[in-house]
């Protein structure tokens, strides 16, 4: 075959599978967003960080880690897991 034919077709076969990639990552956003973190996250739409150190603000923000005593919304200790993402 021509060279340059075989060029466009792996060219077009690239540019298919950019679109329905591009397609599938939106698709995810949009179920992803807030999942892990909701017991801690104020009416704001904000994880609540008030009273937390700053080695622990760090970590959160460093490692996705949320630390064991987090505020709910009622006050209580947070029975979500420790470990939001990570390494």
């Amino acid at each position: 075959m021509n060279t340059q034919t075989v060029t466009i077709v792996l060219l077009a076969v690239m540019v298919s599978f950019i679109g329905i990639q591009a397609y599938q990552i939106n698709g995810l956003k949009d179920s992803i967003t807030g999942n892990a973190v909701s017991p801690v996250i104020s009416n704001t739409g904000k994880i609540d960080m008030a009273g937390w150190s700053e080695d622990e603000k760090m970590n959160y923000d460093m490692h996705g880690i949320i630390p064991s005593r987090a505020k709910t919304s009622g006050g209580s200790p947070s029975s979500a897991p420790t470990m939001v993402g990570g390494c």
